[in-house]
């Protein structure tokens, strides 16, 4: 799953990464390296200016609310829970179907943390000594340092109980993809103690989908609506691409938030780890 992500790339890198025709600074959001569900975060996405005559598809750089809210929804309640669709059955399910075919999007990131049950941790807890077990988390990231493109989904939802012209009227949310995780060696593998986790799967067994800039393009386009031939899109990126460690426990508090959070530790704040 992907349930917290770091985000600390300037509009104007991710501008020319992304090749972005058009973004509007105002909109303008700090580096964010404890990203969680509901809050605003940046989005790259193809899709028509509005107001404008040209009916063409333009790059644009978004800020759009992290958790989905199906444009059916009654309230905005939903998107608390659509913060992930699983790659594997998101072109049937009610809340991502539509958006799939035609609303998808990349959300740039550093990476992403999850977390890890100490092995001395989990047995207290099975042994009921324990209720809360303290969990390590891990950051994960692109080993060659670049952007963690994650495959996204945009919708947009109308509340009905504000007028046309107010500026909250319209809701602009997303969701991000999620697959199996890998199980094939970690980049960094080499450099981790001896016991600990090996690949993405030894750590958790979902990860954010992310796309290579060879898929870019073809994912952003809103003229491919062909269920079959977008999920081809979804197969995993090649092996061995990401690296990750251990970061402090502080990133478990989302209040918390800085460049430290995402510091490689030299090992577990768990002795117990693993």
């Amino acid at each position: 799953m992907c349930g917290r992500y770091a985000a600390s790339r300037a509009p104007e890198d991710l501008a020319g990464l992304f090749e972005i025709e058009k973004w509007d600074p105002e909109e303008t959001l700090a580096p964010d390296w404890n990203v969680a569900p509901t809050k605003q975060v940046y989005a790259v996405l193809d899709r028509p200016v509005k107001g404008s005559d040209d009916p063409r598809p333009v790059r644009q750089l978004r800020v759009l609310k992290w958790g989905l809210v199906p444009g059916w929804a009654k309230n905005p309640d939903l998107g608390v829970k659509m913060i992930n669709a699983r790659a594997e059955t998101v072109h049937e399910k009610p809340a991502y179907r539509r958006p799939f075919a035609a609303r998808r999007c990349l959300l740039p990131a550093d990476g992403y943390y999850e977390w890890v049950t100490a092995t001395g941790e989990l047995k207290l807890e099975q042994e009921g000594k324990k209720k809360r077990p303290r969990k390590q988390p891990y950051f994960v990231t692109p080993a060659d340092g670049s952007v963690f493109a994650m495959a996204g989904l945009y919708e947009f939802w109308r509340d009905k109980t504000l007028p046309d012209d107010h500026p909250l009227a319209w809701w602009a949310t997303c969701t991000v993809v999620t697959t199996e995780a890998e199980t094939a060696p970690l980049a960094n593998a080499a450099e981790i103690a001896e016991g600990g986790p090996g690949s993405l799967a030894d750590i958790h067994p979902r990860m954010p989908l992310m796309l290579t800039p060879d898929r870019w393009d073809a994912w952003l386009d809103p003229s491919r609506t062909d269920a079959g031939e977008v999920r081809e899109l979804l197969a995993p990126p090649p092996e061995g691409l990401m690296r990750a460690f251990p970061v402090s426990t502080d990133v478990s508090n989302v209040r918390n938030n800085g460049a430290e959070l995402v510091k490689e530790l030299a090992a577990p704040e768990e002795e117990t780890l693993f």
